[in-house]
């Protein structure tokens, strides 16, 4: 019950916050992960978006926006979303192959591919970085 009335309270300030400033990054980030964590995925998803015209090089707002995609099945969407969190920054492969959010998109054959190609890149990267010290 304790848990419920976190959300709730969460749920309505966060709410409170974002109806009066509509682009308050700081309110919708939250926002966000608390629709995600209630289940109510559509919601997240508008927010995600908002926020990732918002923060057009932010990696992390473009990764929470592939979980939301993923999340609701749309996963040509997510691997987009992905792709761009990645050419941004994003650089944490084990964290995307175990987030719970991206289940649905591990399974999907153009991800599948494309994770193939950035662990072979990040590998060549990693041997250039050992040669040059040597």
């Amino acid at each position: 019950m304790l848990k419920k009335g976190a959300d709730d309270f969460e749920l309505s300030f966060f709410e409170g916050v974002v109806r009066e400033r509509p682009n308050y990054v700081e309110a919708l980030v939250p926002l966000a992960h608390v629709y995600t964590r209630l289940g109510f995925h559509e919601k997240s998803l508008e927010i995600d978006k908002r926020l990732a015209g918002l923060c057009k090089h932010d990696p992390v707002i473009h990764y929470n926006l592939a979980c939301s995609y993923s999340l609701l099945g749309q996963l040509s969407q997510s691997l987009t979303a992905l792709k761009k969190a990645v050419r941004l920054g994003f650089q944490d492969l084990r964290h995307i192959e175990k987030d719970q959010d991206l289940k649905n998109l591990c399974t999907y054959r153009p991800f599948l591919q494309w994770m193939e190609t950035v662990k072979a890149s990040q590998f060549t990267k990693m041997l250039g970085k050992i040669q040059e010290r040597s």
